[in-house]
């Protein structure tokens, strides 16, 4: 038998030996440990995973960043297209709408009046289109690594938020230009902007994880953009809405939330804060839904697309 030796030798180990074995600790191998990962089935519910969005929130920057550059590049005026868009849709409605069929603006400029309309509209719908979209186009990266696949819809939400912010610097100049003054009651804007945004997620969540599936939704998408916007009141006050389809034409969140930009942009009469109420109670009820469908749905993104 060899004499005990204070001399370290080397000695084959076992490839599975955990670090947490008495002959071995994360020390002598001069290595950190890594972090465990413990993959489980979903459950029932599907969480959220905020916590896990948060990891991912350089990824969504990212592909925020990568689509907003996309949008403009190799264009001749580049970002001037996200103002030129919303003026000469304005120049069209003001004509049309202002001049030639006198629709009532409550007394309001109708240039600026379709404008405060369209401004939030926009938005809703840039959030709607593109959160719809967003798990075929974005499939090529579905296939190759793993995130978090709500990161897709919600970078379509945070991008559309760059050209509303263009475009309400052209709000300002327009009440400038009218000279009409910008009241407290702009404080109220980052709250539609939310209720705006949650409102086009809500609904692009239920049409992106279709869209995987069945196509067709791709094709569905622009025609129920363009019948929603006639349906809410862009180039219309809210106020012409008949009584008896009071109720119904208020469940459309976009009627809540036009009205409440003109109140809070423009001094105008405040909207029906209980038809309001009902509108944002379907909204949250919608994206509850649609968070919970496309959890469910997305575990077989990767095999579908």
């Amino acid at each position: 038998m060899p004499a005990h030796s204070d001399v370290a030798t080397d000695q084959e180990l076992p490839a599975d030996m955990p670090f947490d074995s008495p002959n071995l600790s994360p020390s002598d191998t001069g290595e950190e440990r890594s972090p465990v990962v413990v993959i489980s089935p979903p459950g029932a519910w599907p969480t959220l995973g905020v916590r896990e969005l948060w990891r991912y929130r350089d990824l969504l920057s990212q592909i925020v960043w990568r689509d907003f550059s996309a949008m403009y590049r190799q264009s001749v005026i580049g970002i001037a297209w996200a103002v030129i868009t919303p003026v000469v849709t304005m120049i069209v409605f003001s004509v049309v709408f202002g001049k030639m069929a006198r629709i009532p603006s409550d007394g309001i400029p109708y240039p600026l009046f379709t404008f405060t309309g369209l401004l939030p509209w926009t938005y809703f719908a840039a959030c709607l289109t593109g959160a719809s979209n967003s798990t075929v186009t974005g499939g090529h990266l579905l296939t190759k690594v793993y995130f978090p696949r709500l990161i897709l819809p919600l970078s379509k939400v945070v991008n559309g938020l760059i050209a509303f912010a263009i475009q309400f610097v052209l709000l300002l100049v327009l009440m400038v230009w009218y000279q009409v003054p910008l009241t407290s009651r702009a404080f109220a804007v980052p709250l539609l902007v939310l209720i705006c945004a949650v409102s086009g997620l809500s609904v692009g969540l239920w049409l992106t994880a279709l869209s995987v599936k069945y196509r067709d939704v791709k094709h569905i998408v622009p025609f129920l953009s363009r019948m929603w916007m006639w349906v809410s009141p862009v180039v219309y006050p809210a106020s012409l809405a008949a009584e008896e389809w009071r109720i119904l034409y208020w469940l459309n969140p976009m009627v809540g939330v036009i009205e409440g930009f003109r109140w809070a942009i423009l001094g105008k009469l405040a909207p029906d804060w209980t038809m309001l109420a009902i509108s944002l109670t379907g909204v949250v009820a919608m994206l509850v839904g649609g968070l919970y469908f496309f959890r469910k749905a997305e575990a077989t993104f990767a095999d579908t697309i």
